[in-house]
Parts: C-alpha cells; structure tokens; sequence
C-alpha cells in the first residue's frame, strides 16, 4: 500500500468511527494491522527524543501516525520535527503524555523512579512502551534491582497504573533504521505485557513501524530479552523468534 493509500484509508478509518477515538480505534484496528493494511491514526506522546525516540517516533509519523516529541528543551526538537512534516510536533514531557493516547519511553532507566514521581499520574492508566535498558555505569543501584526483580516489574513498580508494554528495547536504534519494512521476512520485536489491550495497542505500533511483533509473555518474561538475556540484539524472524522463547520458558 502506498503512502498516499494509506494516508486516505486512515482518514476512511476515523470517519467510519465516529465517536469511537483513542485506544477504542487502536484495539478494533488489530485485525487489519495484522493483515497487513493500515491501522487507523493513534495519537503518540514520546518521552526521550534521543536515537531511540527519533527514530521510531520518524516510523509512526511516516506510517501516519500523529506524534509529539518531548525534551526538557523542546525548541532544541525543532529541526527533527520541521523535517517529518504536519503530523510531527514537539513539547514538555508533560503535554506529550497528556497528548498521547499512547507514551513511548525512551530515556535512560535511571530516570525512571523520578518519572514516576512526576508523571505517574498522568501516565496512570495510559498504554506505555517501555523501551529503557538499565546500564550500570550509567544507571548506577537500580540496576541490581532491575536484575534481580527483573526489568518489567521494575517498571511497573515505578510506573504503578500504567499499562506497561516492554518493546523496542532489544537492540540498538541502528537497526530499527536498517530493518524497517525490509525485503522480505520482517524482523521480530519481542513485547512483553500483562494487559491484552495495551499488547495489542503495542502489536499495532510494531507492526506499523515495519516489523513483526511477538509476544514474548507477562511483564515478568521481558527479563527474557533484556540486556545480556537470550533475545537480546537478535535479529530474528517472527517463526525464529517465537522457536526460540520457547527454548528458554
């Protein structure tokens, strides 16, 4: 489908809704996501506009997708969003996830606890990507916790509310840009959730972001692919990935 056919099936899509917005829209549009036709347009807050959040942030806005990047600094976004066009914006973290019917996280783990102390009232309830890795030299003590409660709960726990799905955090940004909608097999992204919306919501995303989504299991199995576990930097199939999991359950 091109990008003109696409652009006009998602705005098809959200006259036939009508009243049904946000997260409504996003659930009914899994069945044509999977099958590879357009979902209808989600509204994305990101938090972390670095490699990461640039990167797959420029993916939803190019698959249609309405996007608001935020930074503590979000004049220094302006050439970032200039350069994606209508459906790009940028502001505080805040009117990002007031914006969002979906948050992607993407800022360095560390500063999860105070994002939680900030924003967890906001982000209460909200579908959330959570794409941080915790890095010792960087991250410093919530690493061992992150190990040992294993990252997904750690998230959950300071991010009480939110409707964690762990995804995207499996591999360098390099190859989101390399890989997406690639000749071929696409490239696996393992997700990990407790909430069957919110894993479907996210499922969507991957899917329009130019990859495979594969549900690895709860929020507990997200340590199954975090830094140093064993899908972790694998860039896999969705049939390579799933044979796989099963291998280490």
């Amino acid at each position: 489908m091109s990008d003109a056919d696409r652009a006009s099936f998602n705005r098809r899509s959200l006259l036939r809704a009508g009243t049904f917005t946000g997260l409504a829209i996003a659930v009914s549009a899994i069945s044509r996501g999977a099958s590879g036709q357009a979902s209808a347009p989600l509204k994305i807050g990101i938090i972390g506009s670095g490699h990461i959040g640039s990167t797959l942030g420029s993916l939803w806005v190019k698959a249609g997708h309405p996007v608001m990047f935020s930074s503590r600094h979000p004049e220094e976004l302006a050439s970032l969003v200039q350069g994606l066009g209508d459906l790009a914006k940028s502001g505080t973290v805040a009117e990002a996830i007031a914006f969002g019917d979906v948050v992607f996280i993407a800022v360095p783990y560390g500063a999860y606890p105070q994002i939680g102390k900030d924003y967890g009232s906001q982000l209460s309830g909200k579908v959330v990507l959570d794409a941080g890795n915790a890095v010792a030299a960087r991250d410093g003590e919530i690493t061992t916790e992150a190990k040992e409660e294993g990252i997904g709960l750690t998230s959950a726990k300071y991010l009480p509310g939110a409707r964690i799905v762990r995804a995207f955090n499996s591999m360098s940004y390099r190859f989101f840009v390399s890989e997406a909608n690639r000749a071929g097999d696409r490239m696996a992204i393992p997700l990990a959730g407790d909430d069957k919306d919110a894993l479907n919501v996210a499922s969507t995303l991957v899917h329009d972001a130019g990859f495979d989504p594969v549900v690895i299991g709860p929020l507990a199995r997200a340590k199954d692919f975090a830094q140093g576990a064993p899908l972790y930097n694998q860039q896999l199939t969705a049939a390579e990935m799933r044979q796989r999991a099963e291998t280490i359950k």
